[in-house]
This record gives C-alpha cells, structure tokens and sequence, in this order.
C-alpha cells in the first residue's frame, strides 16, 4: 500500500513551545504553504483520505480537495499533558523532565503520553488500513506521526524521532 503524510502548515506559536494536542492557529501563510502541499498531491487518487482531527490538519485537507476526510484521532501529535503550550525552557525546569529527557521515547509526559505510545496508535492505524485493502491512502497529520510513519518502514530508528523532524508541509511517501 502506497501512503502519502502531509505534514501541517506552519503554526503562529512562539517557536520553542511544546503545542502538541493543542488545536492552534496557523500562520498567515497558510494559503501559500498550503498551496505547495496540494501540488504535491495534484494528480493523485487515493482510496480513503484521513487527517488529524485538529484544525490545522483538517483545514489543510479541506484546502487540499479533501473536505470529507476522515479525521481519526490515531493520527493526533504527541501528547505533552500538563506540558502543553509551555516552552522547551519552562519544560526544562520541571523536576519531573529529567525523566523524560533521559528516556523521551518510554517515559510518559505528566498525564500526557510517551513517543512510543504514539508510535502504537500509528501502527494500530496503519494496521487498521491495511486490512481495508486500500492501494494508496493520504493523511493529513503531524511531525511526530510523519516521525512514528518513517520508524514503521524502517527508515529511522526511534532514537531519530525528534532529530529528524521533517518541515511544516513536507508530503512524505512511504510503501507498507
């Protein structure tokens, strides 16, 4: 099966917050990046199409041509619990981080997730669509999930997740 992930456009938060799950706004440049991401999908078919059911991911499927993809909340980013919308700074001054930092990809955020629980709900996801049938899909999600996306083919090792972030608006294709 043949899968295309567009990441989201770019979002309009300070950079060095830690927004995960938190439905926020985008630049105003959406409509130019957005425009990039659709010509990269023009001419495609696809058997299903699903995003994110955040804003910023459902708004760029809309833009897209897909105003009825299915969201589905496998595809959200990682979860930073109480860590939403603080700084990497503020994040690092919490006692509790030194955990986190040591071991990102097993230790949960306080009442948040680990980045291997979220790599399990792409992997359920991905299952899930395989047993569908489908010859090639598009979604419309995050960083992490392109992360989590390219760990499932083989292409990164977990230790790589946040190393090798792709952009805002990367189309990434991928074959499971």
């Amino acid at each position: 099966m043949e899968i295309y992930l567009a990441r989201h456009t770019s979002v309009d938060v300070p950079r060095g917050t830690a927004y995960g799950q938190t439905d926020v706004p985008l630049r105003d440049t959406f409509a130019e990046e957005a425009e990039q991401v659709k010509q990269q999908l023009d001419g495609r078919t696809f058997d299903a199409v699903y995003t994110s059911p955040l804003t910023r991911c459902v708004r760029l499927a809309s833009y897209c041509g897909y105003p009825d993809a299915v969201p589905d909340s496998r595809l959200l980013e990682l979860d930073f619990g109480e860590w939403e919308m603080k700084t990497w700074d503020e994040i690092q001054a919490d006692p509790r981080s030194a955990r986190w930092w040591d071991d990102w990809i097993d230790t949960p955020t306080p009442r948040g997730e680990s980045f291997r629980q979220q790599y399990a709900r792409l992997a359920d996801f991905l299952q899930d669509i395989q047993r569908r049938g489908y010859r090639r899909v598009c979604l419309f999600a995050h960083g992490g999930i392109l992360s989590a996306a390219r760990i499932y083919t083989g292409e990164i090792p977990f230790g790589e997740a946040f190393r090798q972030v792709l952009p805002y608006g990367t189309v990434l294709r991928i074959e499971i």
